[in-house]
């Protein structure tokens, strides 16, 4: 079956596809990013300078994203079987690990904010923001087709859009403090800035770990790809199977199937069914399908009757 070589071309073209706006992306945010750090210093304006921390990390995950984009479209090689595809999802762990190290320091820097407060020029505060914003605005615009089987792409665009709010956040904050006074507005945009990064941080890192402790795709359980399997006409039982997830978006799987006695001709149309049923059925393309003529001894057996579904370890 053709699915299971057809995906490093397809993920090289659709990396072609996104560079370009990673590119644009990262000119408008290092604007951002230069920007935010002037007027917050020049302001004293502490949520200017968190959301100029959550714009370095955006741009240091645009950055790292793209750089993850180029070596996962590098061949397999004897040394990388599967390529570099994890690349991806080890920039994204990057990332999310990152950004929790900024929202505790936004927090640390907030409550000493609250205990001694500072003077603020909410008038420039302000100018910045919206000019922030705006950039933000463009930058979501940009990514807004992003690919949701992507992590990095997906990720990046959430830190687009957190920052967007965040920006919300600071203009709102210098319209406050413009008209009341109230310097204490700004330590609490800080923290509700560093909750919005707490909060994608978590997401994030969730869906890595998931992907680096060879978590199976999402909705997809071992169980009920072999029921899927054992209801192909031949197949008498299904052990050593193993489901995961070697990027976002490309899922592989590995089983045993032990056949029913039948002719060594009838197996080609049976391994092609059950990749069909795969493939169809839970979408996993890379498939690594061991036939035997009874068990091996290796692994789970998952057996599967019209009552209920079971699994034991084989003897």
């Amino acid at each position: 079956m053709s699915h299971n070589h057809t995906h490093a071309a397809v993920e090289s073209s659709a990396g072609d596809k996104i560079e370009s706006k990673f590119v644009l992306s990262l000119t408008l945010t290092g604007l951002i990013l230069i920007a935010e750090i002037v007027g917050g210093l020049w302001t004293g304006s502490l949520a200017l300078l968190s959301d100029a921390a959550h714009v370095f990390l955006d741009m240091f995950a645009l950055g790292l994203s793209y750089g993850a984009i180029r070596l996962a479209a590098l061949p397999a090689n004897d040394q990388h079987t599967y390529g570099f595809h994890r690349m991806k999802v080890l920039a994204a762990f990057i990332n999310g690990a990152t950004l929790l190290l900024v929202a505790f320091e936004i927090f640390r820097e907030a409550w000493a904010r609250f205990q001694n407060p500072e003077p603020i020029l909410a008038g420039p505060m302000l100018v910045v923001a919206v000019i922030g914003l705006g950039v933000n605005l463009v930058v979501a615009f940009v990514l807004r087709e992003h690919d949701h089987d992507d992590l990095n792409t997906r990720a990046a665009f959430l830190h687009v859009l957190g920052d967007t709010l965040s920006s919300v956040g600071v203009i709102a904050a210098g319209v406050v403090i413009l008209f009341t006074g109230w310097m204490w507005v700004d330590p609490l945009v800080s923290v509700l800035i560093g909750l919005i990064i707490l909060a994608g941080s978590g997401r994030v890192l969730k869906q890595t770990i998931h992907i680096l402790t060879e978590g199976a795709p999402e909705g997809v359980t071992a169980s009920e790809v072999a029921q899927a399997m054992r209801q192909a006409p031949g197949v008498a039982e299904v052990h050593d199977l193993h489901v995961w997830t070697v990027s976002p978006g490309y899922p592989a799987l590995s089983a045993h199937v032990v056949l029913a006695d039948q002719a060594l001709s009838q197996t080609g149309p049976l391994m092609a069914e059950l990749k069909e049923t795969i493939y169809h059925r839970f979408g996993i393309e890379h498939t690594t399908i061991q036939f035997e003529c009874h068990n091996c001894g290796q692994g789970v057996v998952v057996c599967v009757n019209e009552a209920e579904e079971v699994g034991s370890l084989s003897q």
